[in-house]
């Protein structure tokens, strides 16, 4: 079967790459991801559908660098948006801060301290929405799952590629959604 993009079959639930993500998110996380689906299909497909039929007009499409570099981009864009709505149906967005403010739940900001002194805040969000610059970590990370259900002055181990971390737990805040 020629031109067909074949690929080996993998069960889910033995493929490590195939592994679950928890289907949660923040009000903010779920509105930059309706707004994301939105920009991409009021600006970035009717642009790119543009180019396309303006490089198609141009002749022969089999050596028109133009036509199939933005025929891919649009491909692409359509591909995204698609798995963009289908994910968000699947989240749940968690608008409520939790009862007891002092244990470490989703969508916290957790302030850690290693065994240097060295102090870092990290904050529990969906896997949608991790943001390494910002070190916003999935709650489905080793950290986080780690974290969850800890105090204040609470120790957490972590085993990471590069060996065992202990971190002291010595802040706890949540934003709320209004924030």
């Amino acid at each position: 079967m020629q031109g067909r993009n074949m690929t080996r079959w993998r069960d889910p639930k033995t493929d490590p790459r195939q592994e679950k993500k928890s289907n949660v998110i923040t009000p903010q996380g779920y509105a930059h991801m309706k707004g994301l689906i939105d920009h991409l299909r009021r600006v970035r497909r009717p642009e790119l559908s543009r180019k396309t039929g303006e490089a198609a007009a141009m002749g022969d499409r089999s050596e028109n660098a133009d036509y199939t570099y933005n025929k891919k981009a649009l491909n692409q864009t359509i591909a995204r948006i698609a798995y963009l709505e289908k994910r968000l149906d699947k989240l749940t967005v968690v608008d409520r801060l939790p009862a007891d403010q002092d244990k470490v739940y989703f969508a916290a900001f957790v302030t850690l301290e290693d065994a240097q002194g060295e102090e870092m805040e990290i904050r529990i969000v969906g896997p949608d929405e991790t943001d390494n610059p910002r070190r916003w970590i999935s709650v489905d990370a080793p950290l986080a799952k780690a974290l969850l259900g800890k105090g204040l002055d609470d120790e957490v181990s972590v085993t990471a590629p590069g060996g065992k971390t202990i971190y002291i737990v010595t802040a706890i805040r949540y934003q709320s959604s209004e924030e």
